[in-house]
């Protein structure tokens, strides 16, 4: 596999480092942010999934 750097400006790194989780390298967190998500089909959670689901989002605003 090859590396390559990329030159940005510090308000730019800054940016990226509030964004990058602490258990991911930054080709971890590139190809995160870059992914296209795949989108939730209606219905195809049953309740339990669903309300999983809303918890986690609630739990991650709150730390946001």
């Amino acid at each position: 596999m090859s590396r390559t750097s990329i030159p940005v400006d510090s308000a730019t790194k800054e940016r990226l480092d509030r964004l990058k989780r602490e258990d991911e390298t930054w080709d971890e967190f590139l190809e995160r942010i870059t992914t296209p998500e795949v989108p939730i089909e209606a219905g195809s959670w049953s309740d339990e999934e669903a309300d999983r689901a809303k918890e986690s989002i609630r739990k991650s605003r709150e730390n946001w």
